[in-house]
């Protein structure tokens, strides 16, 4: 198993490091969500190899109506001001969108959209999302070029309606987000695809650490090695790149950071500005984070398919602080194996998505991890 020098930092260095992080935090956000990203459809005109959702060419009558998507918004508004994020399938494919957006807009929350590269993705499109209200665009991008992005999404001219649609959204002052499924298909493909994310502007840059589940396969998933490996090109890009970089379904990048932050001389340390990891405790599957199904299941993740409640019988917020599950997602003490005794497990905690679709477990070690915790480590040297 690999281990860097940096993980060798005893647990007095660690704690200089990280303790103004967790005394921010309360870290358990078991309050309320701080995002919650609903699925508006399974329906999408790509064909992605590792498409969580597997979706559909058509929608499902059986998701949430204009009428149930109002009642939603009210619902995550009754959360506070979480980030709310529409996603699908592809969102596109639902005519009320607009309608939706500027409907939770007027509610005062502040609303994404993650679209698909396809057809219905316009400058016309765009221009609505944005008259609606809605502030941040995300787009993804798997490859640093068109021959590459397009066999990984299953559509010939994918990559090149993203570019576009992500020079429209500049031109009309959206954010933009770029979403990287990272694999064995493009890990090597890091930096180019860092300098394509550059020369977009997008503002964040989110490097999505792939879970085997939907279309995804397991020998698609890099292995703890692989993903140290990874960690350290995206650790290095984070310290020159003119956008943020953050991971989703990889909080054990915050491990790598944090011990390679606290490894440095004082004034060498990273600004915190490219690092939205330092600047708040890790959200996760349950932990300041709900997903919502197209047919309104209330989950821990889109990743972690364990239904726990339903906006159309239950109250969003009740389930969220009540469900045994929820609040377990958001006990790291509890975990098993090395999390749950890990000195990161505040600030990382693991994907419990992958716990669970590789071990069958949703609270077992993250198994894509290679840092040994320090209490590991004394015991097998006594």
């Amino acid at each position: 198993m690999f281990v860097g020098v940096e993980a060798f930092l005893t647990r007095a260095q660690f704690a200089g490091y990280a303790r103004p992080m967790l005394a921010s935090s309360s870290a358990s956000y078991s309050d309320a969500p701080k995002i919650v990203i609903w699925e508006m459809t399974r329906a999408c005109a790509l064909a992605c190899q590792h498409c969580r959702a597997e979706a559909i060419p058509r929608r499902d009558p059986s998701e949430l109506s204009t009428e149930e998507a109002f009642t939603l918004v009210d619902a995550v508004r009754a959360c506070g001001k979480p980030i709310f994020v529409l996603t699908g399938g592809d969102p596109l494919m639902r005519d009320d969108i607009y309608e939706i957006v500027g409907y939770a807009v007027s509610r005062g929350l502040r609303v994404a959209v993650s679209p698909s590269a396809t057809g219905r993705l316009t400058r016309l499109a765009l221009e609505r999302l944005t008259r609606a209200g809605c502030k941040r665009i995300s787009l993804s991008i798997d490859a640093p070029n068109a021959e590459m992005h397009d066999r990984f999404r299953g559509v010939a001219g994918s990559f090149k309606r993203t570019t576009d649609a992500a020079r429209t959204a500049r031109e009309l002052d959206m954010e933009l987000q770029i979403n990287t499924t990272v694999s064995r298909f493009n890990a090597d493909r890091l930096v180019e695809i860092a300098d394509l994310v550059g020369r977009l502007d997008a503002v964040l840059w989110s490097a999505f650490f792939l879970v085997p589940v939907g279309r995804a396969a397991v020998d698609d998933v890099l292995n703890a090695e692989e993903t140290e490996e990874a960690f350290r090109v995206l650790y290095e890009i984070s310290e020159r790149a003119p956008f943020a970089v953050k991971t989703t379904e990889a909080p054990h990048f915050r491990r790598y950071a944090a011990q390679k932050s606290a490894a440095a001389p004082p004034r060498e340390r990273p600004a915190r500005a490219n690092r939205p990891w330092m600047q708040f405790p890790a959200v996760g599957d349950g932990k300041g984070f709900v997903f919502i199904s197209h047919i309104g299941e209330i989950c821990p993740s889109g990743f972690l398919p364990s239904p726990v409640g339903n906006v159309r019988t239950d109250n969003l917020l009740e389930v969220y602080r009540e469900d045994a599950m929820m609040q377990r997602l958001r006990s790291p003490e509890t975990f098993g194996g090395k999390c749950g005794v890990c000195e990161f497990r505040q600030i990382c905690g693991g994907s419990r998505s992958r716990a669970f679709t590789m071990t069958g477990d949703a609270f077992a070690a993250e198994p894509t991890c290679a840092y040994v915790p320090a209490v590991l480590r004394e015991n097998a040297a006594i």
